[in-house]
């Protein structure tokens, strides 16, 4: 049996406060040049969220963040399905019908769990354990054909596409298509201003390390001037910033910032110091980041038109769901 589905992307994203740079190159700007080029279904995926515990106000605070972040960036909402997962039923209630689909075999080789737990492995939630079958729900519930998926995530989308065809073969239905990951190229690793080694990140306890979305104009400038560096000039080829973490850093979100290469950038400022380059990082990135932040601002402090935008996303979300839950629950053998 075959059946033909119409191509649509589906791609979720934590509902992470305190958004910067690093979110910004790795994730953000890959899903707005998506929504010109395919039907897209994007998710701030609060139930994931919970799997560790959250303080409730910080949680809001998050999805109404990370909404901001997203339409400040250019997420068109009349033109991608924008909303937050725990509005849509189908999420919850499709997860519990393919957690009865999913074998305890494949959950235990998820090697996400064993990195989350830790050493207390007895002592984690069974939401963190089971939530790669969550994750099957959001894509399969929409009959996603396609999922951008970053390295740590190709297992999770196997999952997915193993549960699909148990779900088919136990039922003798081809109700959901087995998705296929959307490759993007090399994803832009954004590390820290402060450690060339570390990824750019929210807990750093350094403020300087990183480039807020919330950061203004002086902000930005003043913490691309004030990176970590070194003394030797800019080599005119990539191996010559192998040894050079910092270096290879800002080159490299210069290139992304750019919409290059590292190369094309190296060519350019080959045997610059970083008094040249740094002035010309600073202006590029405001010139990119500046409307951004401010855009980010303005939508933070009117969360009446963030929470409108969600629930209108969140009815789009349910129009296409709720007719595939329906027939899953059919197929299943309950009762209408």
């Amino acid at each position: 049996m075959t059946q033909t589905f119409q191509p649509r992307v589906f791609s979720g994203i934590q509902p992470t406060g305190n958004l910067h740079l690093g979110n910004y190159l790795g994730a953000i700007r890959n899903w707005v040049d998506m929504q010109h080029q395919h039907e897209c279904v994007y998710c701030i995926v609060d139930l994931h969220a919970i799997t560790l515990w959250q303080e409730p106000a910080a949680l809001r605070r998050g999805i109404h963040e990370m909404a901001a972040a997203l339409l400040a960036s250019g997420i068109d909402p009349d033109r991608a399905v924008l909303f937050n997962q725990s509005q849509v039923h189908m999420h919850a209630e499709l997860c519990w019908i393919l957690m009865c689909t999913a074998r305890m075999g494949w959950m235990q080789r998820m090697t996400q769990f064993k990195e989350k737990s830790g050493k207390d492995k007895e002592g984690a939630s069974v939401g963190l354990f089971g939530y790669p079958v969550l994750q099957a729900a959001d894509i399969l519930g929409y009959k996603a054909t396609h999922v951008p998926v970053g390295e740590d995530q190709k297992q999770h989308l196997e999952l997915s596409r193993d549960i699909a065809q148990k779900f088919n073969t136990d039922y003798g239905v081809a109700l959901f298509p087995l998705p296929e990951p959307v490759i993007q190229g090399p994803a832009t690793r954004v590390m820290s201003l402060r450690d060339g080694t570390a990824k750019m990140s929210k807990s750093d306890a350094s403020d300087m390390s990183r480039i807020n979305l919330s950061d203004d104009v002086d902000a930005i400038a003043q913490k691309i001037r004030k990176a970590k560096t070194d003394a030797e000039p800019l080599p005119g080829d990539l191996a010559g910033l192998e040894s050079r973490p910092e270096a290879k850093n800002l080159v490299s979100i210069y290139a992304a910032l750019a919409g290059t290469t590292a190369q094309v950038v190296l060519t350019e400022f080959e045997g610059k110091g970083f008094g040249a380059f740094k002035p010309a990082l600073a202006d590029l990135t405001v010139s990119v980041l500046a409307p951004i932040a401010a855009r980010f601002r303005e939508l933070c402090a009117d969360p009446g038109h963030l929470d409108a935008v969600l629930t209108k996303g969140a009815e789009r979300a349910d129009a296409i769901s709720a007719p595939v839950l329906a027939e899953v629950k059919r197929t299943v053998g309950f009762l209408g």
